[in-house]
């Protein structure tokens, strides 16, 4: 009789489930992987499920509440867009207007405009960025807002702790924000520590048993500094001593981090401020203080493009499409993580068959089995197409860059993978200048001189165990 309630209930639950799928499915294939999981795997598949499958763009953790300040910009910004490449194209850098559909598109997807007259500064590894971030924090004199996916630790925490326990001692308002899963780590000690120096932190989206299925698989994986509403920096930099000292296994891990002056610099305080009204309740910072006026610090153009499982639309993942489909001399992309879906895949194959130089630069090594074997079961399609390989060995290479034709450029947090697009909350810059994208490209260059190149008929000789593991390891490239 128990058994029969039991299976009774399971097919109910599971009807509701498919429901739920039609109701709230994207993809068809992405509804049909669920639906055989849901009636094939017994318990599992709805775990599954409840874990990794739930469309958080209809069902959203957060929504922002329409403050006066809100509507205002939100007004702003759908006016900006309605007139952009109409109205004002006069008045638009040589540029933007070769490159309108893609300011419109990250305008209408992300919410941010294009802001002129920053100073944008990239930072090559860790040494260099946080002597940076230190020398800007020891200069507050109001505020400063940190966020980081990993927080860990060791000398670097250490020499954060040092800064910022000085800072509140004069008086300077500090908020800070860890990712729960990320920076699972860090002690309550350590917490506990700050807080009573006066910092406030709160984590984003803490593990806790009871959303625990529900929270899991969405993470904070933003990186951000902003001082003053003066400077502010980004980029896939963690605080971790491995950017500093290295591990055992991997080496020094080298990442490029990005330093901000300028009306940019209001675009990134906008999206901590929501952040930290969703991980604190409090709306405080989304306040006109915090939003000011800036002079020309400089000549780029930057935009900010963010995105989450919550946001409307998956806008870094659109960003990386155009900036691919646009290329018509190079695309030359850095990140450690390239575990493409359909799409992504799909615009690298056609721009290298079309004549454009598509390459890749990677680590030759992983920080994960599992990821590692992923990323490389697509070399075979690259190289085929076209595509140039680079493995660095040089310690491990973390930073998401990608460059283009001399110019566009972004920076930031999110890798190539349906992760970053569709289950974390990532946060890159997309910047609209000649020189600063030949700076990175130069950088590119030489990365790729210290780094391996594959060999299409070489790599089609590579062992079937090899092979083997590529094609076991591809079937969870949607959940990486």
């Amino acid at each position: 009789m128990g058994a029969t309630v039991a299976l009774v209930l399971y097919f109910i639950l599971a009807i509701a489930m498919v429901i739920r799928l039609f109701l709230y499915g994207v993809r068809p294939t992405k509804t049909l992987g669920w639906l055989l999981a849901i009636f094939t795997i017994p318990v599992g598949g709805m775990l599954f499920y409840f874990i990794l499958g739930r469309n958080r763009k209809k069902n959203k953790f957060f929504k922002l509440k329409k403050t006066e300040l809100v509507t205002e910009y939100l007004d702003g910004v759908d006016k900006y867009y309605q007139t952009i490449g109409e109205d004002n194209k006069a008045q638009m850098s040589e540029l933007l207007k070769k490159h309108v559909k893609l300011v419109k598109l990250i305008t209408k997807s992300s919410k941010f405009t294009p802001s002129f007259g920053n100073e944008l500064v990239p930072l090559k590894d860790g040494p260099a960025t946080f002597k940076t971030i230190f020398r800007a924090m020891q200069e507050a004199k109001y505020y400063i807002h940190i966020q980081y996916y990993i927080f860990e630790e060791g000398d670097l925490a250490q020499r954060f702790m040092a800064i910022l326990k000085s800072k509140a001692k004069e008086g300077v308002q500090i908020r800070a924000l860890y990712d729960g899963l990320g920076s699972r780590m860090l002690t309550k000690n350590h917490i506990r520590e700050l807080r009573d120096t006066g910092v406030e932190i709160h984590s984003f989206l803490p593990i806790r048993f009871s959303r625990l299925l529900s929270s899991v698989n969405y993470r904070n994986h933003r990186k951000i500094v902003i001082v003053d509403g003066c400077v502010a920096f980004t980029g896939g930099i963690n605080v971790s001593d491995k950017y500093i000292k290295g591990d055992p296994v991997l080496g020094v891990w080298h990442d490029m981090h990005l330093q901000l002056k300028g009306p940019v610099i209001n675009s990134l305080q906008a999206v901590f401020a929501v952040d930290w009204s969703f991980a604190s309740g409090k709306n405080d910072i989304l306040s006109r203080p915090y939003f000011v006026e800036h002079a020309a610090q400089g000549k780029s153009i930057a935009q900010v493009v963010s995105s989450g499982p919550d946001s409307d639309y998956s806008s870094i993942h659109q960003l990386y499409i155009a900036i691919i489909n646009a290329a018509e001399k190079y695309v030359y992309i850095t990140n450690p993580y390239v575990i493409p879906g359909e799409v992504l895949l799909e615009a690298l194959r056609d721009a290298a068959i079309g004549g454009v130089d598509v390459r890749i630069l990677l680590p030759a090594n992983s920080d994960n089995f599992l990821v590692k074997w992923t990323v490389s079961s697509y070399f075979e399609d690259y190289l085929e197409a076209g595509i140039k390989i680079y493995q660095y060995s040089d310690g491990f290479l973390h930073s998401k860059i990608i460059v283009s034709d001399d110019e566009l450029t972004t920076i930031g947090t999110a890798n190539l993978d349906i992760r970053s697009f569709e289950q974390n909350y990532e946060v890159n810059v997309l910047i609209y200048e000649k020189e600063f994208a030949e700076t990175l490209r130069n950088d590119f260059l030489g990365d790729c001189k210290k780094s391996t190149q594959l060999d299409y008929i070489d790599y089609l000789k590579r062992p079937k165990i090899n092979r083997l593991k590529e094609g076991m390891a591809k079937v969870f490239s949607p959940v990486l």
